[in-house]
């Protein structure tokens, strides 16, 4: 295991991999139809209220492009509108979004339709659409000129669908070049202003890299999976968490089963809710990172929790021509893609990738 106190960057190829590091070669994203996901609600609108319920197809737009454009195609301001959850720009995904119309008739969508974008259903609700209300995302991604020199594939996907994979944050969060961590480090020093929308963006990201070092560290240790006294625990399928103390009491077991999961720091104001062995691990990693710590605390978010497991479900892969393979599957609310991705491949993308938020 790396020591807690030599500085670990962020970025993907650095951190550890649970199944060891793929040999396997693809491209990745290298037009927008190679990466394709649809979001599900789990739930459908009512039928009745003031928030217009609005599904959209975009391919090569933003989910903040496609704030703006409903913005001034209702004229009403962002924070009136609603979603589930940010999606690719690379990427031709279906998502839904609320608009909060009170006292105003449905109006004419067509005038949607066009430059990367169509509605595909719409429809009233009560309520306001909250970020990670959603059920899941299913993905149908394309790998171009796959190339599996040690015939490892197969292996490597029966123990995602069987483990899942590790619950990192994608190089989405951090922006390009990782220029988000130094911008959210120019916040907290006082020397950039920026609107309430980047700011989250820019507080995200400093919440994300501790995250992701907490996670680093325990998958390295072979441990991101195993119970240590003092963990703080997540049920599956649901955001309730409890904590443990220093004695098993059946969490071992009921960790290989996959009813519950470790849960690591989404770090804000106060102590993080682990102990013993592992909230010594967190609060190690929490010094080498002081000054996201200290910002984060200063702009007075509170502490969380995030399972340090991505579950995944519906794991398929299909080989095309070319040496061209479509891989399948459903993550939760808040899981990446790229974490499963970066277990099976070293993948290359020829385009610029862009920040999804």
């Amino acid at each position: 295991m790396m020591s807690l106190s030599t500085p670990m960057p962020v970025q993907d190829g650095t951190l550890a991999y649970a199944y060891g590091r793929p040999r396997i070669i693809a491209g990745f994203k290298q037009v927008p139809e190679d990466f394709q996901v649809e979001e599900e609600l789990g739930f459908g609108p009512s039928g009745k209220g003031e928030h217009l319920f609005v599904q959209v197809r975009k391919t090569a737009l933003t989910s903040k492009d496609v704030l703006e454009r409903l913005s001034q195609y209702f004229q009403v301001s962002q924070t009136n509108i609603g979603y589930a959850g940010m999606k690719d720009k690379q990427g031709v995904c279906s998502q839904w979004f609320s608009i909060c119309l009170p006292g105003r008739l449905t109006p004419d969508l067509l005038g949607l339709n066009a430059a990367g974008l169509e509605v595909l259903a719409h429809g009233l609700n009560h309520r306001k659409l909250r970020q990670g209300t959603h059920k899941a995302n299913h993905f149908s991604i394309r790998l171009r000129g796959v190339h599996d020199p040690d015939h490892e594939l197969e292996q490597r996907l029966h123990w995602i669908s069987q483990k899942g994979v590790p619950n990192y944050y994608g190089e989405q969060r951090f922006g390009r070049s990782g220029e988000n961590l130094s911008r959210a480090r120019a916040l907290f020093e006082g020397r950039l202003k920026c609107s309430r929308y980047q700011r989250g963006i820019l507080l995200s990201a400093a919440r994300a890299a501790i995250f992701n070092r907490i996670l680093d560290a325990r998958v390295a240790a072979a441990n991101w999976q195993t119970w240590l006294p003092g963990d703080v625990l997540n049920l599956q399928g649901s955001r309730s968490v409890f904590a443990s103390g220093e004695q098993d009491d059946g969490f071992t077991l009921r960790l290989e089963q996959g009813d519950i999961h470790v849960t690591g720091a989404l770090w804000g104001r106060g102590e993080p809710a682990s102990s013993f062995q592992a909230g010594e691990l967190e609060r190690a990693v929490a010094s080498e990172l002081l000054d996201l710590c200290r910002g984060l605390e200063a702009f007075g978010l509170q502490q969380d929790r995030r399972s340090l497991c991505l579950p995944v479900q519906g794991l398929e892969c299909s080989t095309e021509s070319n040496a061209d393979l479509i891989l399948r599957f459903s993550l939760p609310p808040g899981g990446y893609a790229t974490a499963v991705l970066r277990e099976l491949f070293q993948y290359r993308q020829d385009t610029e990738q862009e920040a999804t938020m």
